[in-house]
C-alpha cells in the first residue's frame, strides 16, 4: 500500500478506502488505484485485515473427518450456502480426537473468523472448551453430533425418527427378533437412534432384549464381531438395524459368511446412505441424512447469530426430517402394516 500511495502521490489512507470502495474516494481515483494494484498484482492481507477489524468474512467449521459421504456432503452444503452470503470457510479435521478438536478451536479462535460450526468429535466427553468461544461473543451452531442442552443453537437429522421408521420397516417385514448395533451413547445421535429402535418395538408390543442390543465404534470389523455374537445367541435375531452403513455392512458380510440369506434369513438396515450402499449384494436398506441440505441449514442459522450482532438470541434447534430408503437387503414381502411413506409420517416423538 505504501509502494501504491507513493507511485500516486496520495496519502496509505487514500490508498485504503479506495481498494475498500469507500463512499469518500471519486470513481476517478478508486481507478487509478484499481489499475495500478493490477497492474503490480496486488492482493489484501486478509487474516491481517481481520485481525484489525476483530473479525472476518470466515467461517471456521470442525467436522470429525473427511472421509465417507456424510462429512463430506456436508461440508459442500456449508461451501455453498457460505459462498452466496459472501463468506469463505476453513476446513478442519478432529480426526475423533478430543484433543485435536480444542486445537483446531485455538487455531480457528486466532483467525478471527466470524463464526464456527462444529461436530463434535468421538471422544468429547467433556465440552467446556466451547465455553472460551462463548465467552467471546463468538457466533457458534453444532451440527449432527452435539452439544445437548436448551441453550445451544444446532442442525441435527431427527435420528430418533430414523431409528423408529427403520425398525419399523423391518416390523412391517415379519421381522420379530430385531438386533440393534448401537453407537456411543455419549453421542446425540446413536443414544437417539437406539431410542427410535425401542420405540418401534414398544409400538409393536415386543419386550426389550439386551442380548440383542450389541454396542460397536460403528466399523466394519466391529459389525462382524457383533454379528457373530449374535448367531451364536440360542435364538438369534432374524433382522439387525445397525446406527451406522459400516457396521451394517459387516453384519451383512458375516451372516452371508455363515450361510445366511440376506434379507430371507436375515433382514439388514443401515443408517447414513453411504455411497457403498447401492452396490452391495443386496442393496441396502438405510436412511438418507439429508447432508448438504444440513449443511446449509447450520450456515442460515449461524448467519441469524451473525447477523443479530451480539443482541439477544433466543438460541434454538432445527431437525430434519430422515428418508428411509427401501432396498433389497431388508424387503422380504409387501409391508404388513404400513408403507414406507407412511411410517415417516406416523413417528410421534
Amino acid at each position: 500500500m505504501a509502494d501504491l500511495a507513493r507511485e500516486l502521490g496520495v496519502s496509505m489512507t487514500t490508498i485504503s478506502r479506495a481498494l475498500s470502495d469507500h463512499h469518500s474516494i471519486g470513481p476517478a481515483m478508486k481507478q487509478k488505484v484499481l489499475k495500478l494494484a493490477k497492474k503490480y498484482n496486488y492482493q489484501p492481507n486478509r487474516l491481517a485485515s481481520a485481525l484489525r477489524k476483530g473479525k472476518s468474512q470466515l467461517i471456521g467449521i470442525i467436522v470429525p473427518y473427511i472421509e465417507g459421504r456424510f462429512f463430506p456432503s456436508v461440508v459442500h452444503g456449508i461451501e455453498t450456502a457460505a459462498s452466496k452470503a459472501g463468506y469463505n470457510v476453513i476446513i478442519c479435521q478432529s480426526n475423533e480426537d478430543v484433543a485435536q478438536e480444542r486445537r483446531n478451536l485455538e487455531i480457528l479462535l486466532s483467525a478471527q473468523v466470524a463464526g464456527i460450526l462444529v461436530s463434535l468429535s468421538r471422544t468429547t466427553l467433556d465440552v467446556r472448551h466451547f465455553e472460551k468461544v462463548r465467552s467471546r461473543g463468538l457466533p457458534l451452531v453444532f451440527f449432527d453430533r452435539i452439544v445437548e442442552g436448551d441453550n445451544v443453537n444446532a442442525v441435527v437429522l431427527n435420528d430418533q425418527e430414523g431409528g423408529y421408521v427403520s425398525t419399523r420397516h423391518l416390523l412391517g417385514q415379519g421381522c420379530r427378533r430385531i438386533a440393534h448395533l448401537a453407537g456411543p451413547q455419549h453421542l446425540n445421535i446413536y443414544k437417539n437412534r437406539r431410542q427410535g429402535y425401542l420405540d418401534a418395538l414398544r409400538e409393536a408390543g415386543l419386550a426389550e432384549d439386551e442380548s440383542l442390543v450389541i454396542y460397536t465404534d460403528m466399523s466394519q470389523d466391529q459389525g462382524v464381531a457383533a454379528m457373530r455374537q449374535l448367531l451364536a445367541l440360542p435364538e438369534p435375531p432374524d433382522a439387525v438395524f445397525a446406527a451406522g452403513d459400516y457396521s451394517a455392512l459387516g453384519a451383512m458380510q458375516e451372516a452371508r459368511r455363515q450361510g445366511l440369506q440376506v434379507p430371507n434369513d436375515m433382514a439388514v438396515s443401515g443408517f447414513s446412505n453411504e455411497a457403498f450402499t447401492v452396490i452391495t449384494e443386496p442393496a441396502m436398506t438405510t436412511i438418507d441424512q439429508r447432508c448438504e441440505e444440513m449443511g446449509q441449514a447450520a450456515v442460515r442459522l449461524l448467519l441469524e447469530v451473525i447477523d443479530a450482532d451480539g443482541a439477544p438470541f433466543t438460541p434454538r434447534q432445527v431437525a430434519l426430517r430422515p428418508e428411509l430408503l427401501v432396498r433389497n437387503s431388508s424387503v422380504r414381502q409387501a409391508e404388513t402394516e404400513l408403507s414406507s411413506a407412511n411410517l415417516v409420517r406416523s413417528f410421534v416423538p
